[in-house]
């Protein structure tokens, strides 16, 4: 949309009615009331009573006048247009509403005359002052006649809210947000929002390929509608995508968001007039170029945007302007470091040649001294060692000495008490042989006296299994119909076991 110029508007045409509003109000009301007598008993059909309702608004409204409304929306068939008007408070609630129509004979020469002057078609969601006439049908209900549109209105509305919403977007510092990001130093990945198939798009991509080729430049494209109501959204939308995506796939963010559009009728402009959207693009973290296909007419985008150019082309030449000065400013900042590095390492070469002959001459000064304190500490060390080496030997013949007398000491000592661990350990040995043997007799007496040819004599038996191979000493080993062998002091017998009781 372009920016309206307010001084070539022409005032809104509103005719007077022919009756204000009170006198209006009471001869109704007198109608009502004698209407109200007339029929108190009586029983209409529908017909007729809205017919009767089809005269009476004839009869009163039977004039024209300027309405200013709101096209909710907006249709066309056989050349009669067809529209449903509101009209909203200020927190945008309907207040008012009803359907109009536009007929072919008319719609014509008033929808060419509206677009002459606005630059754009009438459509939705527009304010226009309308030159209507009531009417009422029995079948189809209230509606009101079109008979003319005046654009200066229209473009007067459409200048005020483009005015409200600069002043809303200053007010919420989002007017100048983008504009204060610095330009990235190197344009290296480029989000481009545009048209599919524009050809704006491909006066672009035509520069934006021969860039790409040679490496200096990626761009990623993102298509989007800008015309029509679901404009802005869409726009939106394709932004919010592009960040994530690219976000998702290099985990940083692109250098530049470019946001191009061809050239096209004025009009279509009116859809990038978006609050939202602008608010969107004041608010990205990254610089946005805008490059709307207009030479004179301002839309909201070009007001947020961080640089705005007329034309697409001119947002590529931009581009590939600034890598060729990144270029040239690189090629300028290598020969001056070339040319700083070669004047350091002259001056290193002769602050070195200087320290070189410096060092030299203080080495051969220090290794003549090294040299002389070197031969000083050699004779010292030498007497110092030889002195050393006399009194060690000195100390290594009374060691000797003393270790001697130590050892005779100690091998005494060890002899005596060898002998006396020896006769102790000789008297112990033979107490426990003493005890041993005591204790075998014992236990000689105890198995002797636990034999069983001793036992059976005490009057005690024992139970032998069959084959007289096993001592039966449990009730475990026994079962019924067993045969056993029960031994006594002077025989055996032979018994076979009936019953077996377990004691628990």
């Amino acid at each position: 949309m372009r920016k309206p110029n307010l001084s070539n508007m022409k005032p809104a045409k509103v005719l007077a009615p022919a009756k204000d509003l009170a006198t209006l109000e009471a001869e109704l009301a007198e109608q009502e009331n004698n209407i109200e007598v007339n029929l108190e008993d009586t029983v209409l059909r529908l017909s007729d009573y809205l017919s009767a309702v089809d005269m009476v608004i004839k009869q009163t409204f039977n004039h024209r006048v300027w309405v200013k409304a709101e096209i909710r929306n907006l249709s066309s068939k056989g050349g009669h247009y067809y529209f449903e008007l509101a009209e909203k408070d200020d927190d945008g609630k309907v207040i008012a509403s009803c359907r109009g129509n536009l007929w072919r004979f008319k719609a014509a020469r008033v929808l060419a005359k509206f677009e002459r002057a606005t630059g754009m078609p009438l459509d939705r969601d527009l304010t226009v002052l309308l030159k209507v006439s009531a009417g009422f049908h029995a079948q189809y209900g209230f509606s009101l006649t079109i008979e003319d549109i005046d654009p200066s209105y229209t473009l007067g509305d459409l200048a005020r809210q483009y005015a409200e919403m600069v002043d809303r977007l200053t007010g919420e510092g989002l007017l100048n947000l983008n504009q204060q990001l610095p330009v990235p130093f190197d344009i290296e990945h480029v989000l481009v929002i545009a048209p599919e198939k524009a050809a704006g798009l491909g006066d672009f991509q035509a520069d934006a390929d021969r860039l790409a080729r040679t490496g200096a430049c990626h761009f990623h494209y993102h298509n989007a509608t800008f015309q029509g109501n679901h404009a802005p959204s869409e726009i939106r939308q394709a932004i919010v995508n592009a960040q994530q995506q690219f976000f998702d796939t290099y985990e940083h963010l692109p250098d530049l968001l470019v946001i191009i559009r061809g050239g096209g009728a004025v009009g279509d402009l009116a859809y990038l007039n978006d609050y939202e959207l602008a608010a969107l693009v004041a608010e990205q973290p990254i610089p946005v170029w805008v490059g709307i296909g207009h030479e004179r007419d301002k839309v909201i985008l070009d007001e947020v945007a961080h640089t705005s150019f007329d034309t697409p082309s001119k947002v590529i030449a931009a581009i590939m302007t600034h890598l060729a000065q990144l270029v040239t400013q690189t090629l300028q900042y290598q020969a001056q470091i070339k040319q700083a590095a070669q004047r350091q390492l002259n001056t290193a070469e002769q602050q070195t040649t200087r320290q070189l002959s410096q060092i030299q001459s203080q080495t051969i000064g220090q290794l003549t001294a090294l040299q002389k304190d070197s031969d000083y500490a050699w004779r010292s060390i030498q007497q110092s060692a030889q002195r050393q080496v006399k009194q060690a030997a000195r100390l290594i013949s009374d060691l000797r000495a003393q270790t001697q007398a130590a050892a005779y000491q100690q091998l005494t000592v060890a002899a005596s008490a060898s002998q006396n661990n020896q006769k102790t350990l000789i008297h112990s040995a033979q107490q426990q042989l003493i005890q041993a043997q005591r204790g075998s007799e014992h236990l000689r007496d105890i198995v002797l006296l636990h034999r069983p040819s001793r036992v059976l004599k005490q009057g005690y038996t024992m139970l032998t299994d069959a084959k007289d191979k096993q001592i039966l000493t449990s009730g475990m080993q026994l079962h019924p119909e067993q045969t056993v062998h029960i031994l006594l002091k002077d025989g055996k017998a032979k018994a076979q076991i009936i019953d077996v009781n377990i004691n628990k």
